[in-house]
């Protein structure tokens, strides 16, 4: 019999795999990307990238860790013994995202403080920068310890750690239960008064206003698989994991659309909701929507709160709703990246769940205290732009070849699938994972390569970009080797369902 939580619903599992794909990306990032690529136009790519690309990966992630019940690297091991160092490499990557990721959930914590009183000020990017992240060392240079984001990054981990040791069903499921409808509630409330904002049908139309001319272009269908890819927690074991606590009864494939298209439709909440209030700016500096468009860390601590002081009443309220939303967004993926290499842990090295939480997300916590000195901000820059283009990217180009071409186990798994869900696959789920998905990956990478060998991504010096951005990437990917040293037990490779009974 199989020793193994499981989800306790269907609905858990879903809404696990939506707080897990919707994120700080789906609000600070997908508005600006949509903007500059096309406004409107931009939909067209970006559903076109869902379903060759974003559906059909997730339905492979969810088939893999359905089928063969087991963390990222004991998943690629049951597929075959050499594919498992994929795993551990997926499982490196989520452990260096997760280090910096709490930080920046910690910002919001605080600034969710600072909204009663807009204690940013008027200058608000003055106030990010200098006085509440204390920049003032050079570029790999640490400083000292800042206090105000050491006190709620302790926060974080004390609430994440708690929910992960309580385990799958009484922990992630049930904060789940919690945090992603209310996180619903909240920006509904923020969409709404956003909208109702002097201008608003400004920062709307030049949203939607569709762009016809960069249909054409062909870096505009890039940024949509992009978006797609990262948005929906591919590449980087989420999926695999959560999956493998399903039931096995537990339908894949329509799990799989509901969760790609309830992130879509949140990404298209946010980018109303972004739009109306960057409309709302525009409006009162008189000038265009485009002078004030940002996005990432400049949108949510420096635009945002900047808009919030101009707003009419109830700014308080209102700011506090926006970092409040970036919390629960976080958390919720944040609970995701950890699970991963907590469920490697645990399996690989036969330790209880606890201990795996306490070694796992303790040396994450660890580390993550670089971030939260006065020179956090730029190692988190140049960490999180090459674990993404280098980790998450180029992991799930890998994945997806190597099981296309290599392992040419896609019949089975599409087997597997079919055996279990409403939504049959056919032809189209082979054609996007052999040809779509690793043409535009490709493509994606050998872009990102040849721009950060040309151009020092942020001009910061070569250096530090050698040890903290390359230097990280490739050492995610030797640990992938590294930990396949320690074998599996036999028993351990072979325990898991190989069949479905119709």
């Amino acid at each position: 019999m199989e020793d193994r939580q499981q989800w306790g619903t269907r609905a858990g599992f879903i809404l696990a795999a939506i707080g897990s794909a919707v994120g700080l990306g789906n609000i600070w990032r997908f508005p600006a990307v949509a903007y500059e690529n096309g406004g409107g136009a931009f939909f067209i790519p970006y559903l076109f990238a869902l379903l060759t690309a974003g559906i059909p990966l997730l339905i492979l992630e969810f088939t893999l860790g359905h089928k063969f019940r087991g963390s990222a690297p004991l998943t690629f091991a049951r597929l075959n013994k050499k594919a498992e160092w994929i795993g551990w490499w997926q499982l490196g990557v989520s452990f260096v995202i997760s280090t910096y990721y709490a930080v920046i959930i910690a910002w919001a914590m605080s600034y969710s403080i600072f909204a009663f009183k807009q204690s940013w000020g008027t200058d608000t990017e003055s106030f990010l920068f200098g006085d509440y992240l204390k920049m003032s060392v050079d570029p790999g240079q640490m400083g000292s310890i800042v206090p105000n984001v050491f006190l709620p990054l302790v926060l974080v981990w004390v609430v994440v750690l708690v929910i992960l040791v309580k385990g799958v069903k009484k922990g992630i499921e049930a904060a789940n239960r919690i945090f992603i409808p209310l996180l619903l509630f909240l920006f509904t409330i923020i969409v709404i008064r956003a909208i109702t904002l002097p201008g608003a049908a400004t920062g709307l139309n030049a949203f939607f206003q569709p762009n016809w001319d960069k249909i054409m272009d062909g870096s505009v269908w890039v940024a949509a698989y992009g978006q797609i890819f990262f948005s929906l927690s591919i590449g980087f074991a989420i999926m695999i994991t959560y999956a493998s606590y399903l039931p096995k009864k537990g339908d894949i494939t329509n799990n799989a659309f509901i969760t790609g298209f309830a992130n879509s439709s949140f990404e298209l909440l946010a980018g109303i909701g972004v739009f109306s209030i960057l409309g709302f700016m525009a409006t009162q500096q008189g000038v265009g929507v485009d002078e004030v468009v940002a996005g990432g860390v400049g949108l949510a601590f420096v635009v945002f709160p900047s808009i919030i002081n101009e707003l009419p009443a109830l700014n308080g309220l209102f700011g506090l709703l926006f970092f409040a939303s970036l919390v629960l967004a976080g958390l919720t993926s944040l609970m995701s990246i950890i699970e991963t290499y907590v469920a490697g842990i645990q399996e690989k090295f036969k330790v209880k769940r606890t201990t795996a939480v306490i070694i796992g997300g303790g040396l994450s916590a660890v580390i993550s205290l670089l971030y939260a000195t006065q020179g956090g901000l730029m190692f988190l820059d140049v960490v999180d732009a090459f674990i993404n283009n280098y980790g998450v990217a180029l992991a799930g180009l890998v994945e997806v070849v190597a099981i296309a071409w290599f392992v040419k186990n896609l019949k089975d798994l599409k087997n597997h699938a079919n055996e279990l869900s409403d939504i049959r696959l056919g032809s189209w789920w082979n054609i996007c994972l052999r040809f779509v998905t690793p043409v535009v990956l490709g493509f994606m990478m050998f872009k990102s390569v040849m721009k950060d060998i040309t151009v020092p991504y942020g001009d910061y010096p070569i250096e530090f970009l050698l040890k903290f951005g390359w230097g990280v990437a490739a050492v995610v990917i030797i640990l992938g080797f590294v930990f396949t040293i320690k074998k599996w037990d036999v028993a351990k490779l072979e325990g898991y369902n190989k069949g479905v009974s119709k």
